[in-house]
């Protein structure tokens, strides 16, 4: 309707002026794809595909992804050329954050890449392996207190490995950060706290600042939701 302006509103305590929901969400600007930091994508799936190959499917997190790229798939520490790429079934020349794309490449059998694992750039920062790694823990929904020594599974970008409270650092104060105590001997619901974790099995996870995707996780344990 080209012929509509908006809408005015003639009140006693002053006027009101508006545009249709449409117009509104044409106005919101997209957010800005992370297409500078490097390449990281966490396999979803890998296929085996008939006078192809091998081929990893999964979202782009961050980076560009071209045919050419040489591509380290951790923690399995493999290297190897991404032939081409493929988006909707049609090959693409480049592929950007939030692209879920299937790419092929060379000489890698599907038994040694799986879910779960992170594809990178070798050639600029690529990603490694997190023998322990420091996390700021909330405490949603246990029946009882956690200690160091607990196991649930943690569930980070298409990873789903069990994680061991190895020590728990400090409890703070979930909105302000604010320490509340130092190595405490336990938290409970409600708590928010400061805690290493060391994964049973190799596995990757960023530093939030830098990856966001690859930096949020939740707890899982009892078939719910313990901690995020």
């Amino acid at each position: 309707m080209p012929w509509f302006k908006g809408w005015n509103i003639e009140r006693k305590e002053g006027n009101a002026t508006g545009v249709t929901l449409f117009a509104a969400l044409d106005s919101i600007l997209p957010p800005k794809r992370p297409t500078d930091k490097p390449l990281r994508l966490p396999l979803k799936d890998v296929y085996k595909i008939g006078g192809i190959g091998t081929v990893p499917v999964g979202r782009i997190e961050t980076g560009i992804m071209k045919p050419g790229l040489v591509a380290t798939f951790s923690p399995a520490n493999i290297t190897t050329e991404v032939k081409s790429i493929e988006m909707h079934h049609e090959a693409v020349l480049e592929a950007q954050p939030g692209d879920n794309v299937g790419f092929n490449i060379k000489n890698v059998s599907v038994k040694e890449i799986k879910r779960g694992m992170v594809c990178g750039d070798s050639k600029n920062n690529p990603p490694k392996e997190a023998q322990s790694f420091n996390a700021q823990v909330i405490i949603m929904n246990h029946p009882g207190q956690i200690h160091a020594g607990y196991s649930p599974v943690l569930d980070c970008h298409t990873a789903h490995i069990a994680c061991k409270f190895s020590n728990l650092l400090q409890k703070i104060d979930r909105r302000s950060g604010k320490v509340l105590e130092e190595n405490p001997k336990f938290v409970k619901s409600g708590d928010a706290a400061i805690a290493t974790l060391v994964p049973s099995k190799k596995m990757v996870v960023e530093s939030y600042t830098e990856f966001p995707p690859l930096g949020r996780f939740a707890v899982r344990d009892m078939r719910q939701t313990v901690a995020v």
